[in-house]
């Protein structure tokens, strides 16, 4: 469905959920908190169906007008996902399993799946205007289907077996919904069952259940503290409600797992904005969007309840949202490079995270401080208007919606422009800069962080996601992730990275999650004021490969340059550097010159070309290669499965063949290399006239590749920028150990940053090759001998990573 910003402005009159889209009644004039709790004895006279009536509205989207056209075409989408789980629910009295292909209902897998689509049934019936609302016929299978599975597999004497999450969360959480949405036919012999099951597998949201000793962290936390209030209002239990409310907060273990506080490792969100799963996965947009999601989830469920949410560092759950999601979100979408194993989920792409987060910030609005849900409103209104790839409504529910419709009619909320700036997230290893028209991410890992994650059948092709590949994106190609490219690209030649071309088997075929950490130390990097940055990163081949390399980025205006050097291996494979592996559609024919010459359409046409300038992709950008270089080129057609990558039990994607054209660019290092090196500026958007301007003006000057230090100088802005492998001089500068320094002079000012993204240093000594005078304002870490060369000092001994900043005047 084609979902216009016209569309969804035409239906400012519409009516929404007031719950969703308006917040509970103390939020609307600003309150930073909520109102404090009652003392628990005056629990006894709390509203429970009150707030059942609440947590149905958040299920449903509550009241709309059927009329609306998004909400219409809303109905439509539930509807019709409804009647095929209703075509194909087996009613049979001798029955053994609800539907056949989930069968048998034992499995955990079979049977957490079967309960989330028991949910979608009693959605639909919940809902107005869909073929099964209020259906006495839906109501009475539904409630036998629920008993049925309690009888045959999700009962208190069952033993946990294979994947805990369905047992703990999945079964759990999808049975509370249905019990709230079918709360009024439910028999109450029935309820005491469930509850009793949900006591079982997920007594509280503290501990893993068949793991005692395991503290819940993250997004497991949240979500399972969501079914545990439930189920305390199911059960009118308000020491369960309480125990949901003090888990986000972890005052079980003193705050130690709180979801409310910066960790400094592990799993949850960073001061820098990372935010870790699973201990050393980079996972903002997954986890971190579950995370998210959950707590204003049950912000908004227990808003002005004796449960409120009052603690005060609720700030973090506010500030996570401008200083880890919006850099990551991308005109709505959600950066691969941070979705970890998700990339593989057919059902899961980055625009339907991207939503999803989008939604989870605009639900997280509705109780949060008046500037804050201003500012949020304006970001979620930005990406939904330039979003026109993927409409919001057809990848998202109706309260979803509701709140989406709500932020767009709204004539005082003014879409906020992109988000720009150079993001270094240590903690995650992940890099992200954003100019006005583009944004590029890079992907990087570590001895700290894992290179990818596999399991549970998901991400099987994952091995070089996190060797530095590199995501461009622009405004006009936010298909190009979205649009089956996990399926059908080479995964050996991810754009961006530095690959032993040898065979490799499937990842993640076993139960369980897995991840793989390389054991180099760098990787990560330094930003300049707003606008500029530099990464580096050590590769260290996985287990059965030499290959060794130094990689490093210099993020500026309008360019990326790539630089590697020290590229070797003695395997006696070829070793490849991928500039570009650009996904053109099922369909493209986007026009490649080199050198100002055209490149043949047809499909399997390969181009080795001896010493290249520069490329130009139409609708992409320009490729250069600073003072000639050799380069490789490649269009073809793939074509491959959902289910190659991605056999998992719940999120297995199809077998369906996926066919995508591309055009790739690449150096070829030969067998076996020694020493060898490559350089190549990305210049994202440009047209081909300017691509050849700058190729011949060389605006930017590389100065060193080598393994001591790679540098460039970008004349214009007048920044220089290095990264240092070790003691050195480059462009001037010295450092008297490993360090990623970055130095830009306008007129008298200067400003400097500098990092140690390997973080093996206690002290590094930077010097400048032009007189400082004083410090104008410096980081506590910076110190500065003024002079001729002055040096300035500074202590990254236990600053993981992160940058240290100076402004100087000459």
């Amino acid at each position: 469905m084609h979902l216009s910003r016209r569309t969804l402005l035409a239906a400012g009159g519409a009516t929404v959920s007031v719950a969703l889209a308006a917040g509970p009644a103390w939020a609307a004039h600003g309150t930073a908190t909520a109102p404090a709790a009652p003392q628990a004895e005056e629990a006894s006279d709390v509203d429970f169906d009150g707030l059942l009536d609440r947590a149905e509205t958040l299920l449903t989207g509550g009241a709309f007008d059927a009329a609306d056209p998004d909400f219409a075409a809303g109905v439509t989408a539930l509807d019709s996902a409804a009647a095929g789980l209703w075509d194909t629910l087996d009613r049979d009295a001798g029955r053994s399993a609800l539907w056949a292909d989930l069968a048998p209902l034992t499995e955990p897998g079979n049977f957490g799946q079967s309960y989330t689509r028991l949910r979608t049934l009693a959605t639909a019936w919940a809902t107005p205007g869909t073929t099964l609302s209020g259906s006495t016929e839906a109501a009475e299978a539904l409630l036998a289907a629920l008993r049925f599975t309690y009888d045959t597999a999700y009962r208190p004497d069952a033993r946990e077996t294979g994947n805990w999450w369905f047992w703990e969360i999945g079964a759990p959480r999808a049975l509370m919904d249905c019990c709230v949405l079918l709360r009024e036919r439910l028999p109450a012999a029935d309820l005491t069952d469930y509850l009793a099951v949900v006591d079982r597998f997920c007594p509280d949201a503290d501990r893993r259940t068949n793991s005692p000793t395991l503290a819940e962290t993250g997004a497991n936390r949240t979500d399972k503290a969501v079914i545990v209030a439930l189920r305390g209002l199911l059960g009118r239990d308000a020491a369960k409600v309480a125990s949901a409310r003090d888990a986000l907060s972890d005052v079980r273990d003193a705050g130690r797992n709180s979801l409310f506080r910066y960790t400094s490792s592990g799993d949850g969100f960073y001061e820098d904005g990372s935010f870790v799963q699973h201990e050393v996965v980079a996972y903002t947009g997954s986890y971190g969007t579950v995370l998210l999601g959950g707590a204003a989830w049950l912000l908004s469920l227990l808003a002005g309840s004796p449960w409120a949410v009052t603690d005060p560092e609720v700030s973090v759950m506010y500030e996570a949202v401008e200083r880890s999601f919006a850099p990551v979100i991308f005109d709505g979408l959600m950066m691969d490079t941070v979705r970890g194993r998700a990339v593989s989920r057919e059902r899961a792409g980055d625009h339907r995270d991207g939503a999803t987060a989008v939604a989870a910030i605009l639900l997280l609005a509705t109780g949060a401080p008046a500037d804050l849900a201003g500012r949020w409103r304006a970001l979620a209104k930005g990406w939904l208007t330039r979003n026109r790839t993927t409409p919001f409504a057809a990848l998202t529910t109706l309260p979803q919606l509701a709140l989406a419709k709500a932020a767009l009619a709204d004539p005082d909320i003014r879409p906020e422009a992109r988000t720009t700036g150079s993001f270094v997230f240590a903690d995650m290893d992940r890099v992200v800069h954003r100019r006005p028209g583009w944004a590029c991410a890079l992907s990087l890992s570590s001895k700290r962080i894992s290179a990818y994650e596999a399991g549970n059948g998901e991400n099987l092709h994952g091995w070089y996601t996190g060797d530095g590949m590199t995501y461009l994106y622009d405004g006009d190609g936010l298909g190009q992730f979205n649009d089956g490219f996990w399926p059908t690209v080479d995964p050996y030649r991810l754009p961006g990275t530095t690959v032993d071309t040898r065979p490799r088997d499937d990842l993640g075929t076993g139960a369980g999650t897995s991840t793989y950490r390389p054991s180099n130390a760098v990787a990560g990097g330094a930003a300049l004021d707003g606008r500029h940055g530099a990464a580096a990163m050590e590769l260290i081949g996985a287990p059965g490969s030499t290959l060794r390399a130094r990689k490093a980025w210099f993020l500026l205006d309008n360019a990326v340059v790539a630089l590697g050097s020290g590229i070797t291996a003695s395997d006696g494979r070829t070793v490849e550097t991928v500039i570009e592996n650009r996904n053109l559609g099922a369909s493209g024919r986007n026009r490649l010159l080199v050198d100002g010459i055209p490149q043949p359409l047809e499909q399997g046409r390969a181009g080795s070309f001896g010493r290249a300038r520069w490329a130009h992709i139409d609708g992409v950008g320009g490729y250069v290669l600073p003072g000639g270089g050799a380069l490789r080129t490649l269009r073809e057609e793939r074509t491959g499965t959902w289910r190659a990558i991605n056999t998992g039990a719940d999120t297995g994607g199809s077998a369906d063949p996926v066919t995508r054209r591309y055009l790739t660019l690449w150096v070829d290092h030969g067998s076996s290399p020694a020493g060898s090196s490559y350089a190549y500026a990305l210049l994202p958007g440009a047209s081909a006239a300017a691509t050849a301007v700058w190729s011949a003006s060389r605006p930017v000057r590389i100065v060193a590749n080598d393994a001591t230090a790679q540098a460039v100088e970008d004349r214009r802005t007048g920044l220089t920028a290095v990264h240092f492998w070790g003691a050195g001089t480059a462009a001037g500068i010295t450092a008297s150990g490993p360090a990623t320094v970055l130095v830009r002079r306008r007129g008298a000012q200067v400003s400097v940053a500098v990092a140690d993204p390997g973080r093996t240093g206690t002290d590094v000594t930077v010097e400048l090759p032009f007189r400082v005078r004083a410090v104008t304002r410096a980081d506590d870490t910076v110190t500065l001998v003024p002079g001729r060369r002055p040096r300035l000092t500074v202590a990254v001994g236990g600053s993981r990573g992160h940058t240290h900043h100076a402004e100087l005047v000459q």
